[in-house]
């Protein structure tokens, strides 16, 4: 696998955006987090569930190159991230908002967005308009500037979102983008999923299985580091059945999943 240069990362379109082969990343010295994941990730939207400590955040953070795999293969755009100079190739074109991320209280919406725009290397002279359309996307624009420290929690999350959208990124990786949206937020949320994944990969981690019902194509089982099951949406609703915990087929598929090891390991 070559290292990525800048000319690799030209917005061209690939068969698939993120591939791992056989991928381990190791959290401290002895727990592996993520353990032989195999994964191909193309152009659309894609939930990742699974219980707390499966290795979502992990996986995650290992995509937008915050962690080094301890083991396996990783491609991001058509090339390997393993090489000198790739991680900074491969982050312009990578849109991340984690969990949680840190921001200048003393910032409006547009200066922190702007300020993100410039360390994700989007030309100066297209910065204000990217800014302006990201605000707007996240419907914030009456909101651009308001200092952040005025913000509510719901209004600063929309901030991360359009921070990681800003410029227009050919991979987005969410860590549970909707905690602090309220129920119309959340539906506004998910049509623009929808929208960004006409020709963006986007990967989203959340616990909330109804947001991954509503908006992805596919979705991701993670359970002990390891993938479990991928396929469409329907595919994991089949698994449950009416004596399964969960309020919708969905729910009730997923709980049948992890309660049941026997089911585990499909790719459908």
């Amino acid at each position: 696998m070559s290292a990525i240069s800048a000319a690799d990362i030209a917005p061209t379109p690939y068969a698939w955006q993120v591939r791992a082969t056989g991928l381990k990343v190791r959290v401290g010295r002895n727990r592996m987090a993520v353990d032989g994941i195999d994964l191909s990730l193309s152009t659309g939207v894609h939930g990742l569930l699974g219980p707390n400590g499966a290795g979502k955040t992990t996986l995650i953070r290992t995509l937008a190159t915050v962690l080094r795999p301890t083991g396996g293969g990783l491609e991001l755009l058509g090339g390997s991230v393993g090489g000198p100079g790739g991680h900074r190739a491969v982050r312009r074109r990578i849109g991340y908002l984690p969990q949680e991320f840190g921001y200048y209280k003393r910032f409006t919406v547009r200066e922190f967005v702007e300020y993100m725009a410039w360390l994700k290397e989007v030309p100066k002279a297209e910065i204000p308009a990217a800014v302006q359309r990201a605000v707007e996307r996240v419907g914030l624009a009456d909101r651009a500037d308001d200092r952040m420290k005025a913000l509510s929690g719901g209004m600063v999350r929309r901030v991360g979102i359009a921070q990681a959208i800003v410029n227009d990124p050919a991979i987005l990786l969410l860590d549970e983008p909707t905690v602090g949206l309220d129920p119309a937020q959340r539906l506004r949320f998910r049509e623009l999923l929808q929208e960004l994944g006409a020709d963006t990969c986007v990967l989203v981690s959340t616990h909330l299985v109804e947001d991954v019902a509503a908006a992805c194509t596919d979705v991701m089982v993670l359970a002990g580091g390891r993938l479990v099951f991928q396929g469409a949406p329907d595919r994991l609703a089949a698994l449950g059945g009416p004596g399964h915990p969960g309020d919708s087929p969905l729910e009730r598929g997923y709980s049948a999943l992890l309660l049941d090891p026997a089911r585990q390991g499909g790719t459908w």
